[in-house]
């Protein structure tokens, strides 16, 4: 084992987005990965939905690995590492729902296995693997999900009725949204979006909003600032003296509210030391 100082390269965006068919979860990623890295080199999309990304070249030179059936755990696993080997910053997964209910995942192995629920035995470490690697990735991760359909009237300011579309339940394994940073639901086809789950506080409780570049732009300051409150945290706490403790203040002016109490509580436990020692002189 190796202890090594936490490094800003370290913190990764896992972000999702939810929809239904045609409220643009594709283009809506793209803008996304494009906002975090400003390079569309650096991009690449594994694509199960039959080459829809390749609707969008006009976007930019970015990549497509076009992934069919089976849509087993393994697969999408090795697709992932392969876009890691070829040194890719933002990695969109389009879709995940396949690793679930397409042709060869999860719900048909099990299926294959007998259908028993002692069958998720076999099939549950296969599909966490598979969320374990999105999860440790060396890239940005944004993965879209499928929403099931449903339908409803709606009354217009003109009194006309017409049928307005839904995205319902997640097609994917329940939970999946906790394990992300950010999941963003797209609730209409004019892309409109709302956070479903934030860990970022950026969308929580805010009204909804089209996803652009500039939304990648944001997470991934976020993101780096993240990564710099670790490593000051990292250094309070193996800080040895109170000089020291007061230059990593000064150091971080942004950081303070943050780095506040864990300076005071630090100093508390550093003027303990110094007293003991005297005592024991």
């Amino acid at each position: 084992m190796k202890l090594l100082k936490v490094k800003k390269s370290n913190v990764k965006l896992r972000i999702g987005l939810s929809g239904a068919s045609g409220f643009g979860k594709t283009y809506s990623a793209l803008l996304l990965a494009h906002g975090i890295t400003s390079d569309w080199s650096k991009v690449a999309v594994i694509d199960t939905e039959n080459g829809s990304a390749n609707l969008y070249s006009d976007l930019g030179d970015f990549n497509v690995l076009e992934l069919d059936a089976p849509y087993s755990p393994e697969r999408y696993i090795t697709a992932i590492e392969t876009c890691e080997k070829a040194n890719i910053e933002v990695i969109i997964i389009d879709s995940i729902s396949h690793e679930w209910n397409g042709k060869g995942g999860c719900l048909q192995i099990q299926e294959q296995l007998g259908g028993r629920f002692q069958d998720w035995a076999k099939v549950t470490p296969r599909h966490q693997a598979f969320i374990d690697k999105i999860l440790e990735s060396t890239s940005h991760v944004i993965t879209t999900v499928r929403r099931k359909v449903d339908y409803s009237m709606d009354v217009h300011k003109n009194g006309k009725t017409r049928v307005i579309k839904h995205g319902t339940k997640e097609i994917t394994r329940e939970g999946f949204e906790y394990e992300l940073t950010v999941n963003l639901e797209l609730v209409n086809d004019k892309h409109l979006a709302r956070a479903s789950k934030d860990r970022t506080g950026l969308f929580i409780d805010k009204p909804e909003f089209v996803i652009n570049e500039a939304t990648g732009r944001k997470l991934l300051t976020w993101c780096n600032q993240n990564a710099v409150v670790d490593i000051a945290k990292s250094e309070i706490n193996s800080c040895e003296t109170l000089e020291g403790l007061k230059h990593i203040y000064n150091k971080y002016p942004e950081l303070r509210d943050k780095i506040y109490n864990l300076i005071l509580s630090k100093k508390e436990s550093l003027q303990v030391e110094k007293n003991n020692h005297i005592k024991n002189t």
